[in-house]
């Protein structure tokens, strides 16, 4: 998609802090972390939300969170890690394409906060 900022990202139109890619997802730092690690995990398929994901898609999405553990582990989170997807305005997905929020590195709460 012409202006989403992580197509962008992928497309390495606009820099960012890459610590994994492989054909079918990127995962880069949060410009605004909420945890000592904070990372984005991203399909290179654009997918607006949760909500756009369609049979079509499963291959691209069941990579992506196969690679979860994989880009964990190269963060040194074998404590443990939080994994989040906001979907829709009221979950505050700013950037309508999917993406996977990966924190660690401190105790998380729950409710979140």
């Amino acid at each position: 998609m012409k202006d989403c900022i992580f197509c962008k990202i992928i497309n390495k139109e606009i820099p960012s802090d890459i610590v994994y890619e492989d054909e079918k997802v990127v995962a880069f730092r949060d410009l605004e972390p909420q945890a000592p690690v904070h990372l984005l995990i991203v399909p290179k398929t654009h997918i607006a939300s949760l909500n756009d994901v369609e049979p079509k898609d499963l291959e691209t999405m069941g990579w992506l969170l196969t690679k979860v553990k994989e880009i964990a582990a190269s963060q040194n989170l074998a404590n443990g890690y939080r994994l989040v997807c906001n979907t829709g305005e009221d979950a505050l997905q700013t950037v309508k394409h999917i993406h996977f929020h990966l924190l660690g590195r401190r105790l998380m709460q729950w409710p979140p906060g």
